[in-house]
């Protein structure tokens, strides 16, 4: 059973992708993180041996600290986050050996683009998105890079935008990070990125089913499909569109991974109607 200033791996996997998921910082060495480049999704790096320099970015924030075994480096760097005002911070219980061994969602950080001078991963594509431009920003803040920029403009200016702001271009032809034969651009990610899980791939499926009108992939493309229309008339601002459907994709997302049987009907059954 973890310590009151440690949050248990079934604790945290529960979080993961979802929209109270807590900061994640990776403390690993350099020589634990060389063998295994990889990080609970989310996780951003930093350096253990000065965190008394930067603990006080977090203030105010909910973190969880992950290294090797869950030892002095993660507890060392949460004391110092709860020293400098974070609102809670825990170490995992048992670190990245302990998660990688209960078979928990990683990130190949080695497909991550370079990030900006604040961190933040920055993405590219057209403008007046609707499914997969919809579907990719928001796998890749929830499970890539809470931060992560994306930047809306006309198809034709992707590629210059991309080369002159070193932005990522995602969903236009011709680039790593795009439909795939039948299989779209969140397809994609999920395999660039290394993030297999049943819930992600269901909810692939919907998001392929509505995207490459295949309907017949998932009965929940057709509602995706019809809500996704509709947001676009709503929207005249693609980043005012893109926030209002993130809890579209977080309730799906929690339907595939924890609901994907549940069902309902009116009247219950054994009820009569009207009673």
């Amino acid at each position: 059973m973890p310590s009151p200033t440690e949050i248990s791996v079934p604790q945290l996997a529960r979080l993961v992708g979802t929209p109270e998921a807590p900061v994640l910082l990776d403390v690993r060495t350099d020589e634990h993180f060389a063998e295994d480049p990889r990080v609970i999704p989310g996780a951003v790096r930093r350096v253990a041996r000065t965190a008394e320099s930067w603990a006080h970015d977090y203030s105010g924030q909910r973190v969880v600290v992950t290294c090797h075994h869950g030892g002095k480096l993660s507890q060392g760097v949460a004391a110092w986050l709860r020293q400098e005002g974070a609102e809670s911070a825990e170490s995992l219980e048992g670190g990245h050996v302990a998660w990688v061994q209960a078979g928990q969602l990683l990130v190949d950080t080695s497909k991550i683009p370079r990030r900006d001078e604040r961190g933040r991963t920055v993405w590219v594509t057209r403008a007046r998105p609707k499914l997969d431009r919809i579907a990719c920003p928001w796998l890749l803040r929830r499970f890539v890079d809470r931060d992560a920029v994306i930047l809306f403009v006309t198809a034709a200016e992707v590629p210059g935008v991309a080369d002159r702001f070193r932005a990522t271009p995602f969903d236009i032809e011709g680039v790593l990070w795009s439909h795939r034969g039948e299989r779209c651009t969140f397809d994609t990610m999920l395999d660039e990125f290394g993030l297999e899980s049943p819930a992600l791939r269901q909810l692939a499926d919907i998001v392929r089913g509505a995207d490459t009108a295949r309907l017949d992939l998932a009965p929940e493309a057709a509602g995706l499909l019809a809500a996704s229309v509709g947001f676009s008339r709503m929207y005249k601002d693609d980043l005012a569109q893109l926030d209002a459907v993130m809890p579209l994709y977080d309730a799906l997302y929690r339907r595939c991974r924890d609901a994907g049987d549940e069902t309902h009907n009116w009247p219950a059954p054994g009820k009569p109607a009207g009673a």
